[in-house]
């Protein structure tokens, strides 16, 4: 089945809901940290399936490979933040974020890599 826009790609759609879990995890994040670690996951999150997004409407496929990989970049910067979160006890381990992190992990790592 030929994808008719980047809402049909399973990784876009993965990375969109961690989105919706970055900021549901989120709310409850301290007040000093609204412009901190907060701020900083919620901005890596969303980079994630904007990058996929981005890199879709391109017309070249280096272009595309560009892009994802900077969604792959701001996926690790996400996991390093969450890591952080939950060692400073600002939230409890999410088994939903933990999952889609690893999920999305693997689709970026593939498309970026395919067998060859």
């Amino acid at each position: 089945m030929k994808t008719k826009s980047f809402k049909d790609l399973i990784v876009w759609q993965k990375s969109y809901k961690l989105v919706l879990e970055i900021y549901r995890i989120t709310r409850d994040f301290p007040k000093a940290e609204t412009y901190g670690l907060s701020q900083q996951m919620r901005r890596a999150a969303v980079s994630i399936p904007s990058n996929i997004a981005e890199g879709y409407g391109r017309k070249h496929k280096a272009e595309y490979k560009q892009f994802l990989s900077i969604a792959y970049g701001s996926l690790l910067e996400v996991e390093t933040q969450y890591s952080l979160a939950v060692d400073l006890e600002y939230v409890s381990k999410c088994e939903i974020v933990e999952t889609l992190l690893k999920e999305v992990g693997a689709m970026l790592y593939r498309m970026l890599n395919p067998i060859r």
